[in-house]
């Protein structure tokens, strides 16, 4: 089929639906005044005219070609054929399949155009059936209609594309060199999403970037720090730099929920799901896996929401987020996701199956990666009514060997939580009692980095506690538990150490009766909140767990959120609108001293901007934190100057306090002065507002104070 005919024709159909071709120039299109309602959508700028394709309105209609050529008469059986096909993926509009013939010999010209009742229908249609084998001779070949305004776009002779000098970009790190060694971080309120540095010195926050309308959604940073990502209509877009802010890429994904990016940051996966025309089928969801800074789609993901919401908690219409998961650390060198039966683990050279084939696993309920190796650790359930018990497995990747397994009977649902440098591994093992009628929870504490992975059980003392929260200390070998019953559980610290350093569990303290039902360990370990969130209306604990005493308590009225700077340094608490009253945020040290307090009406979202691990063996920072106090004497001269600034400007702001006092009264004597004539007149000349000029006088006034009546009865 000649090129030129089937533009023809993709014309002739353009124009018997009513829509010409050359109007698709989204720069011709001009909406009245008003019809934006004055408003400038962030997509405008994200995704200009010039670079995107945009939806030309035939979005729901696809081309299919090699099809049969056939005289009139097998007109109506070639059209039954291809309808039955086409109609079992979605609705087909009324006259929405149409065959062009060839006006000189009558017959089919070899291809149809099917107009769905939805993009995502036509879509899935293209997907399914592009190279279909009808016979032998004829195979599917099955586009977008809108692709056909790109096809006819492509010049006719090839040109050399243009060399253009070499710019280097902006360093995305500099922010890390901030002179005062600040942090940075983002939030949301109302229409504006704006970035501040952390300025604690001056007990504000300094102002970098403002911009309204950025996102649609929600804004998210990357692993490092070294990106925030926004999410718009057409897709995200990821921006950078220390206080420009500039768009570094976008990724084209209409419809787009959900972003994650891989801990090195090399990729960003999107997801979107979309409703079917049919409420019987299941939401029809895309995952699409980015290369963060070329915005190539290196592999995606299409399916029912039903293959992507097995296991797991959270997440979007039912399915477990992130879908995806990645391993082998900062390297992104695998991601898995889970399916039934199954866990298919791919590896990033190829983003393809390691080895062609998934890890067959039957009933897996739940899997997560270790924070710095590639090992998988899987929970199974109890299958057969007992007769086969749960387990816990750990699997080494790619070589797909099994580690360690741990069986576990009598188990109603179980949890796995990593430490940071994935030295241990902690189950959380809910089980149910002889009579089935209750249940009782304990660990059971895998020693990852040991020969043999060596298995502790710890039960606490009362081991029919609830278990309210679970924490590991990051990068630290102790971890926190807060159990018990509402409203004033128990808080008990453990360590993976005895004092002798021996590979043994060990109890450090309880902590009785705290308002508390949340864990927030500092990113570097030894300080932790005790929180009450919700319910407990943001009841706060600062506690310092090598010396197991409190630094301080607080409270942040209806707090929401409670998010440590990268540093542990100081400590951000938030009331979100969740709650329509007191939103904002308050900044806190990490031993409880509130430095400021920032109100903000719709408030949404705080986010700390990460940093990057340290480049700095770690015999240089021991080093650094034996003599600290010779790094610290400049830090101290320089919190001074700000001390004396600060005593300084509250002398000035009380100053000015009093002198606009002064200047009120001085006023308000003025004018009285100014009038004095005019009252004097009102009282007859009298002059009345000296003291002497007033008479005193004795005014006797008689209250009565209660009536009562009494009868009395004569005997």
């Amino acid at each position: 089929m000649a090129d030129t005919m089937v533009m023809k024709e993709v014309e002739a159909t353009a124009a018997r639906i009513g829509i010409d071709l050359t109007q698709l120039d989204l720069d011709s299109i001009h909406l009245p005044p008003g019809e934006n309602f004055d408003i400038v959508s962030d997509d405008d700028e994200v995704y200009d005219t010039h670079n995107l394709e945009f939806d030309s309105g035939f979005g729901n209609i696809v081309v299919v070609d090699n099809l049969p050529v056939v005289p009139r008469e097998k007109f109506e059986k070639l059209e039954g054929v291809v309808r039955k096909i086409y109609s079992q993926i979605g609705v087909i509009r009324e006259d929405g399949l149409w065959m062009p013939v060839d006006p000189d010999s009558q017959k089919s010209l070899g291809y149809c155009f099917i107009e769905y009742n939805t993009p995502q229908e036509a879509e899935l249609a293209r997907e399914k059936t592009n190279g279909y084998k009808l016979d032998r001779a004829h195979i599917f070949a099955v586009n977008m209609f809108d692709d056909f305004e790109r096809f006819m776009k492509v010049p006719d002779q090839w040109a050399p594309p243009e060399s253009r000098p070499y710019a280097p970009g902006e360093n995305l790190q500099q922010w890390l060199t901030d002179e005062k060694a600040r942090d940075q971080f983002v939030i949301r309120a109302g229409t504006d999403t704006e970035v501040f540095w952390n300025d604690a010195r001056h007990l504000k926050p300094e102002p970098v970037y403002k911009r309204a309308y950025w996102t649609e959604s929600f804004v998210q940073w990357s692993p490092l720090g070294t990106y925030l990502a926004t999410v718009h209509r057409q897709g995200a877009a990821v921006w950078g730099g220390a206080t420009t802010f500039n768009r570094l890429m976008r990724y084209a994904h209409p419809q787009v929920k959900l972003v994650d990016f891989s801990p090195g940051e090399r990729y960003l996966v999107t997801y979107s799901s979309h409703e079917p025309s049919n409420p019987r089928d299941a939401n029809r969801v895309v995952i699409n896996i980015f290369d963060v800074r070329t915005g190539k789609v290196m592999r995606d993901f299409k399916g029912s929401a039903d293959e992507f919401a097995i296991g797991g908690t959270g997440g979007v219409s039912g399915v477990s987020w992130p879908v995806l998961r990645w391993g082998g650390g900062n390297e992104d060198r695998y991601f898995a996701k889970m399916g039934k039966n199954m866990i298919s683990v791919y590896e990033t050279e190829t983003f393809a199956l390691i080895d062609k084939k998934s890890l067959k696993v039957e009933n897996v309920m739940e899997f997560n990666w270790s924070p710095t190796d590639p090992i998988i650790a899987l929970f199974v359930p109890e299958l057969g009514g007992g007769n086969q018990p749960a387990r816990v497995s750990l699997i080494q990747i790619p070589s797909k060997e099994e580690l360690r397994q741990k069986n576990l009977f009598s188990v109603s649902d179980c949890k796995m939580y990593w430490q940071s440098s994935g030295d241990y591994l902690a189950v959380k093992v809910d089980r149910y009692t002889k009579t089935k009628k209750s249940t009782y929870t304990g660990f059971e504490l895998f020693r990852i980095k040991e020969r043999d992975i060596p298995i502790e059980v710890l039960e606490l003392d009362n081991k029919n506690d609830k278990i309210i929260a679970f924490a590991w200390e990051p990068k630290g070998h102790r971890f926190a538990v807060i159990h018990g019953d509402s409203p004033r559980p128990d808080v008990s610290f453990y360590s993976m150490h005895t004092a002798q350093h021996t590979s043994r569990v060990s109890k450090l303290a309880t902590l009785k009766g705290k308002q508390a039902n949340a864990l927030f360990w500092s990113p570097t370990g030894r300080f932790v909140i005790l929180a009450g969130l919700k319910g407990f209306n943001g009841q706060l604990e600062f506690f310092n767990v090598d010396e197991l005493e409190t630094m301080a308590t607080a409270e942040h009225f209806m707090a929401t959120d409670i998010e440590w700077d990268p540093t542990g340094r100081y400590v951000a608490t938030a009331v979100t609108s969740v709650h329509e009253m007191e939103n904002g945020f308050n900044i806190w040290s990490f031993n409880g001293k509130l430095l400021y307090r920032i109100p903000k009406d719709h408030f949404f979202q705080y986010l700390w901007r990460p940093r990057p691990p340290s480049f700095l063996s770690p015999e240089k920072e021991e080093e650094i934190a034996k003599n600290l106090k010779k790094y610290s004497k400049k830090y101290e001269a320089e919190d001074q100057d700000v001390s004396l600034l600060l005593s300084e400007q509250d002398r000035e702001k009380r100053r000015m306090l009093k002198d606009e006092w002064e200047r009120w009264v001085n006023e308000w004597k003025r004018l009285h002065e100014e009038e004095k004539f005019e009252r004097q007149k009102l009282r007859d000349g009298e002059a009345s507002d000296e003291e002497e000029e007033y008479e005193a006088k004795e005014v006797e006034v008689e209250e009565l104070l209660d009536v009562s009546e009494e009868i009395l009865i004569d005997n």
